[in-house]
């Protein structure tokens, strides 16, 4: 007599009751492809990630960052409020992209060249393609007015780049790993 399953039995029940110490890499490729998020790369584009900052030493950070993390992403960089909004609504200088490829993740400088970042920041919450988009405010300041404005106007998380080398490379490396491969994103429009 075969044995009857229930929906939510599996041929891996059992195999990853408990929590592994050091979770084997498949075992995490599994468990990211199951959210929808990550799959192999063959099968889907690597998400794309919009990095606004206009100092290039945090930019070149940033991406080192991500270059040495295990999420595979794509990195886009804009040095300015106007061309971050170029970018996102395919105009001016970006007039030749396609909109139909919108950040997975945009990491957002406040103290930004020609628009700041809460400027664009209100334009992309005014507008209802890009209203739902995971915006991360990534600065050095430490202005209390900033921080409030910030969440005021709809971002998704405010964090100081820390000082330090190391550190800088291990929040950059964790906020990737929550909001590419942890976090459900809305649907886009």
């Amino acid at each position: 007599m075969q044995e009857k399953k229930s929906p939510r039995n599996s041929p891996y029940e059992g195999e990853f009751r408990g929590t592994f110490k050091n979770p084997p890499k498949i075992c995490l490729l599994l468990l990211i492809s199951h959210t929808g998020h990550f799959r192999h790369p063959y099968l889907m584009r690597k998400p794309l990630i919009l990095l606004v900052e206009d100092n290039q030493d945090d930019e070149e950070l940033t991406l080192l960052a991500f270059e040495q993390s295990e999420l595979s992403a794509q990195v886009a960089v804009a040095r300015d409020g106007v061309e971050a909004l170029e970018y996102l609504f395919a105009t001016g200088t970006h007039a030749d992209r396609s909109t139909a490829n919108l950040p997975a993740l945009i990491l957002l400088d406040i103290q930004l060249p020609r628009l700041s970042g809460l400027e664009v920041l209100q334009q992309l919450r005014a507008a209802p393609r890009t209203q739902h988009l995971p915006v991360v405010i990534l600065t050095t300041s430490t202005e209390q007015q900033d921080l409030l404005e910030s969440y005021h106007l709809g971002c998704n998380s405010y964090i100081q780049k820390p000082i330090d080398y190391d550190r800088f490379l291990q929040v950059l490396q964790q906020l990737g790993m929550y909001w590419l491969a942890l976090n459900t994103p809305p649907p886009t429009r």
